[in-house]
């Protein structure tokens, strides 16, 4: 996965599927945010208020924050769900109503920078900056 590819050595993720509430995924980013330990929410939040649930503490906990955000159409989504199995096959109508509810990213939500991710036709991550300004290498 991107995470595992790019942060599994240096960032905590947090990601909903695993923790299974509301309440342990707040209190990991909280512990984290504490320690100052770097952090990847891995979850699918199509809203700007379910990214605020992140954005605000790590912004007033003086984090940068920077946004991964995957471009997939409904019909690249759907053959991708295809290849999963047993619970993780995400009904059609499910895929197709969170794209209907998808605001995309932006700078006003809190972002320092925004990537656009995408998938190649070699199944590898493309990842290009939408908006904001890349940190100096």
């Amino acid at each position: 996965t991107f995470y595992q590819q790019r942060f599994f050595d240096t960032h905590v993720r947090i990601s909903r599927d695993l923790l299974r509430t509301r309440n342990r995924e707040r209190r990991l980013l909280d512990a984290c945010l504490e320690t100052r330990q770097p952090v990847v929410i891995d979850n699918t939040n199509v809203l700007a208020d379910e990214r605020a649930r992140y954005l605000g503490p790590a912004k007033a906990a003086g984090f940068r924050v920077v946004c991964y955000y995957f471009r997939t159409g409904t019909r690249a989504a759907i053959a991708r769900n295809k290849l999963r199995e047993g619970k993780a096959v995400v009904p059609i109508p499910g895929i197709l109503g969170t794209y209907k509810k998808l605001e995309e990213p932006r700078m006003e939500e809190g972002f320092d920078v925004i990537y656009a991710v995408t998938l190649t036709a070699s199944n590898e991550f493309s990842v290009d900056l939408l908006a904001g300004k890349e940190p100096p290498t």
